[in-house]
């Protein structure tokens, strides 16, 4: 079974990489069944069975996420984008559009409400499955530990007091109605302006999400004794006015005080165990003695952790002076 969630997550980065580069003449079964050296039956019979879809309507939903964010973020005309998406017409992609987000392009633009998008597919991970990294590289990068001034901003979010990492609070937000990680994640891959986005309008490709842990007196006490509650969501602008998802919480975050520290690019599959060791260590470890701070507690403080393999590893953890 690995062996074919592998061989079906290669397709899946192919449609992305297809679709990024606008080559709509290789997005078809036929020519990926054959790259892979599998008929197209066998093919598409696997990636129903693990993905849980057919092929087609994850290609079009993919095709319309990557065409959602120009139609937010570009002045181009609905027929160019439609065309450099693979549909033959400004009416046929406004039907698809439609159909899927039940509002047309026009009417997006005009209004760019939150919309669940169809997030890639990630259906071979690693640690998800319980493989381990493959071990074969570690990393010598050291750890960058210094203190920065975050500006006042807001944080939309939905939050668990049960949780613990990642996949136990993605588990257990599937079990809330509307709370699971595809609706969450497509709904704030969807949202214009995350401070954090660094993907221009390519879908998952950081899109600015983050996990938080919130100084909240519900919360589970961690490791370091600090009532926390676990969050997922996007840093906004402090101005920001948009629509606010019904099962989100939108937090005002004044300008405060925070302690980095920063691992910077890995490889995922084989150095990810190891960068978090490392710089577990270096957090347990540092010694706030003659820093003139020390962690802050505060209930409604907040600690944010940025995990992005391409670029870095690193938690931002509030602190106070003394």
């Amino acid at each position: 079974m690995y062996e074919w969630q592998k061989t079906v997550q290669l397709i899946v980065n192919e449609i992305d990489e297809c679709i990024r580069h606008h080559d709509n003449e290789a997005l078809t079964l036929n020519i990926l069944s054959r790259k892979l050296g599998y008929s197209e039956f066998h093919v598409s019979r696997k990636f129903s069975e693990i993905s849980g879809m057919q092929f087609k309507d994850y290609l079009r939903l993919r095709r319309l996420a990557f065409a959602l964010k120009e139609v937010r973020d570009e002045n181009r005309s609905f027929l160019d984008i439609a065309l450099d998406y693979g549909f033959s017409s400004h009416e046929a992609f406004t039907r698809a559009f439609k159909a899927a987000y039940s509002v047309t392009p026009g009417e997006y633009r005009k209004n760019p409400r939150p919309l669940v998008l169809r997030t890639k597919i990630n259906l071979f991970d690693r640690y998800f499955l319980g493989i381990g990294e493959i071990g074969m590289i570690k990393s010598t990068d050291e750890i960058k530990i210094y203190f920065v001034t975050i500006p006042a901003h807001k944080f939309l979010h939905i939050k668990n007091y049960e949780s613990i990492g990642y996949w136990d609070f993605w588990q257990k937000q599937s079990e809330i109605p509307g709370q699971d990680c595809e609706t969450i994640c497509g709904l704030l891959d969807s949202v214009k302006g995350k401070l954090d986005d660094e993907g221009g309008s390519e879908p998952n490709s950081g899109a600015g999400q983050i996990m938080a842990y919130l100084n909240d007196p519900k919360g589970r006490v961690c490791s370091w004794g600090i009532p926390l509650a676990e969050c997922y969501g996007v840093r906004l602008p402090f101005d920001y006015s948009g629509e606010v998802p019904p099962q989100m919480i939108l937090l005002d975050v004044p300008e405060a005080e925070y302690i980095v520290f920063e691992h910077g690019a890995f490889d995922y599959e084989q150095e990810n165990c190891s960068v978090e060791q490392k710089i577990e260590k270096a957090m347990s470890e540092f010694d706030f003695t003659d820093t003139g701070y020390c962690l802050d507690t505060t209930p409604g403080r907040i600690m944010y952790f940025y995990h992005d393999p391409a670029r870095f590893w690193k938690y931002i953890r509030p602190v106070r002076k003394v």
